[in-house]
């Protein structure tokens, strides 16, 4: 069983099907790229509510990070598994935000947008922190970047239904 299964089958054993749908879409890597179509498919939500749920769990950490995510990078790039990774997604970030250099407010909004791997709310904070977005331009970029996502992954979820076989093997 993948890692990603193992986490589905830890929340979901824990918590009940909407609290693990905020719960997977505020986890990186994971967001809302995988929520949506978890509670739609699997779990045979509403989207709306799938939508919303999703949205909520998406946005939980981006304040914390868009307040701390500098500080705590400061503090931690020198122990060492820490530090390696936060260089990697840092670097990583950079590389996928050349819209955000180019076009500021609204390429973050298209870097959140865009729900593929290596894009979404946490790349989208690492962004705005390395081009030392204010608090309030970040914050609403990612959220209308994480709506934008939402729509794009309630519309596209009865497409996935074959792409996404392991949702269906629990």
């Amino acid at each position: 069983m993948g890692i990603t299964n193992k986490i589905l089958v830890f929340l979901t054993a824990l918590f009940s099907k909407k609290v693990a749908l905020i719960l997977i879409a505020a986890l990186p890597i994971f967001e809302l790229r995988l929520s949506v179509p978890l509670g739609i498919i699997k779990f045979q939500l509403p989207p709306w509510e799938v939508f919303f749920l999703s949205i909520l769990g998406n946005m939980l950490p981006v304040i914390p990070l868009l307040l701390f995510l500098r500080w705590a990078v400061v503090r931690l790039e020198h122990i060492k598994g820490i530090g390696k990774f936060l260089k990697w997604w840092f670097d990583r970030a950079e590389k996928k935000s050349k819209a955000v250099e180019t076009y500021g407010f609204w390429g973050l909004v298209i870097l959140v947008a865009i729900p593929l791997p290596g894009t979404g709310a946490w790349t989208g904070c690492a962004a705005a922190t390395l081009f030392n977005f204010k608090l309030p331009k970040a914050l609403l970029a990612i959220f209308l970047g994480v709506i934008i996502a939402g729509v794009i992954m309630v519309f596209g979820s009865n497409g996935l239904y074959g792409v996404l076989p392991q949702l269906n093997s629990h």
